[in-house]
């Protein structure tokens, strides 16, 4: 075991500055109130921990996550509703807002709160065995439709939603919904080697960068670029971004420092 482990959530911190964190939860990682909780911990962990510079998030097994575990759900005390679903959108914006990239390796189903976890990552990789789908539809509940906008267009959006159907790994390429669709033994090879030019860059810039995409993605066009333009302002003063001109014109690999 790692010591970064928690209950449902593994991580191992790897050489170059890269973590690998997976959901287990057995058998289909679903979203228990445990796993909710301790993804949230973890990735709020990371973006603290200066080492890590690019993090991967897959799932153990053969399930990226099957979303909401339907057993548990019978059992609700009152208030357990308010508290899932808030516990539910902290874990899914743990990801999005994490200071560190997040490439998500869908290694196999993300469904519905799973499908939410996908959708939070800033660039996904898929398995050959993986797919994507809300199918709430079919067992009395709703969700992940707003997750599900950010990576499918208006009509297929709707016709996951409405229809339950299921996005395999194939077509989540051909429309690019992800990078790339791999074999399921080269999955975490494909996604290492992604981290591996993300973690790279200069910490100080991939945050600054990854904050910008967040917060322009409801902002106008000019509010988004004058957004961008202030946020270049900040990083021209730091030590990285000197490094970085003076590397390029000196035509060598740039040392960064992450100040």
């Amino acid at each position: 075991m790692s010591e970064w482990d928690l209950e449902t959530v593994k991580c191992e911190i790897v050489d170059d500055h890269i973590a690998v964190v997976k959901l287990d939860n057995p058998p289909v990682n679903a979203h228990s109130a445990q796993m909710l909780t301790d993804v949230a911990l973890m990735f709020d962990r990371l973006s603290d921990i200066d080492a890590v510079r690019a993090v991967i998030l897959t799932g153990e097994g053969k399930v990226f996550c099957a979303g909401a575990d339907l057993k548990g759900r019978g059992k609700r005390e009152p208030g357990s509703h308010w508290q899932n679903s808030r516990s539910a959108r902290e874990c899914y914006h743990s990801i999005r807002e994490c200071t560190k990239p997040v490439i998500g390796a869908i290694n196999g189903a993300a469904l519905g709160g799973g499908l939410a976890i996908a959708a939070s990552c800033d660039i996904l990789i898929a398995s050959e065995k993986a797919s994507l789908g809300l199918p709430e539809i079919d067992v009395g509940l709703l969700g992940g439709q707003r997750h599900a906008q950010r990576l499918f267009s208006h009509s297929r959006l709707r016709t996951i939603a409405l229809t339950g159907q299921r996005i395999d790994g194939a077509e989540l390429y051909r429309t690019g919904v992800v990078e790339a669709c791999v074999a399921p033994e080269g999955l975490m090879d494909a996604a290492m080697n992604t981290a591996k030019t993300l973690a790279a860059k200069s910490p100080i810039a991939m945050r600054m960068a990854k904050g910008s995409l967040n917060a322009i993605e409801e902002m106008s066009l000019r509010d988004g670029y004058r957004y961008e333009q202030n946020l270049t302002g900040e990083l021209g003063k730091t030590e990285d971004s000197r490094e970085a001109m003076l590397a390029f014109v000196e035509k060598r690999e740039p040392v960064f420092k992450g100040r």
